[in-house]
């Protein structure tokens, strides 16, 4: 069984009660060139980044993801109260402020609630070793709940990519079909302008014969709509395989695009054929160019 097409945009959020409190992890991921991750973390639970970090690495290999954990401990009835100490000392400070500046104002409460700590215990709490278990438990699941969202929505980018990769390969078939039909009208009029400047011309036919041949050749798609087939079927190789499929079809996608170019460069001066090749080949690149828009988005 292949691995999983995975997006780098993905979200999770999961809520779990335990002996040691309320815990809270969320996860919040965004396309980015490598792995880069961010962990805004409570002062007592900094000391479990590291473990994190490492069970993060494991199950995320590309992506910019925000880390958000907190715990509510059990019974800590001052979490979310009035740090009283905190409003007095403000208090203080204000009227000491005032009288030695010989002021008559009243202290802006409203003003004085707006400090930082002005809601809580006010004491930064101590690590507590008991809750780095349930708390890593709980981040395990946000990083299955995690990839669980970016597999879908990768499911459903793969299925994108490969829908426009048919259509550039149905594409590469005609060229090949009118490539076919094309070269014998294309070498039946070289040989009549060649006629044409031979009949009052003292240059030794045999040599003009010969560069021309090598005109021909270069003129020639039939090697680049090859190499745009193969890389078409190497496509839907990749995302059969599946797992870190990115940063492979980046690359692909840039042969594809070389083999388009050369096409269009080579598709001068044979008529009708070279419209309609011309036209093939722009709609391939306008495929490729859909491709690589959504395989920005895969890991």
């Amino acid at each position: 069984m292949s691995a999983p097409i995975r997006s780098m945009t993905g979200f999770a959020r999961v809520l779990r009660s335990t002996p040691h409190g309320e815990i809270s992890v969320s996860l919040k991921s965004v396309n980015h060139k490598g792995l880069d991750p961010h962990f805004h973390l409570e002062a007592d639970l900094e000391s479990f980044e590291g473990a994190m970090r490492a069970m993060l690495k494991k199950a995320v290999l590309r992506g910019h993801v925000d880390v958000r954990c907190s715990v509510v401990r059990s019974g800590d009835s001052a979490a979310g109260g009035l740090n009283t100490p905190l409003l007095h000392a403000g208090l203080a400070a204000f009227r000491k402020a005032a009288r030695e500046e010989g002021l008559d104002t009243q202290p802006d409460l409203n003003q004085l609630m707006r400090l930082p700590g002005m809601f809580g215990a006010g004491v930064e709490p101590a690590a507590d070793p008991g809750v780095e278990r349930p708390l890593l438990a709980v981040f395990e699941e946000a990083l299955e709940v995690l990839n669980v969202f970016r597999a879908r929505e990768g499911a459903e980018l793969a299925a994108l990519i490969r829908d426009h990769n048919r259509t550039i390969a149905a594409g590469a078939g005609e060229m090949a079909d009118i490539r076919s039909r094309a070269v014998p009208a294309f070498q039946n009029r070289l040989a009549e302008r060649l006629n044409e400047l031979l009949a009052n011309s003292a240059l030794d036919p045999q040599r003009i014969a010969q560069e021309a041949a090598l005109l021909a050749d270069r003129s020639d798609i039939g090697e680049e709509i090859s190499r745009l087939q193969i890389h078409s079927r190497q496509l839907d190789e990749i995302l059969d395989a599946g797992g870190e499929v990115g940063k492979k079809l980046d690359f692909l996608l840039q042969e594809m695009n070389r083999e388009t170019n050369t096409v269009l460069s080579k598709t001068n001066g044979i008529g009708e054929l070279g419209l309609r090749i011309t036209d093939l080949a722009l709609a391939a690149k306008a495929g490729i160019e859909k491709i690589r828009e959504q395989a920005l988005n895969l890991e």
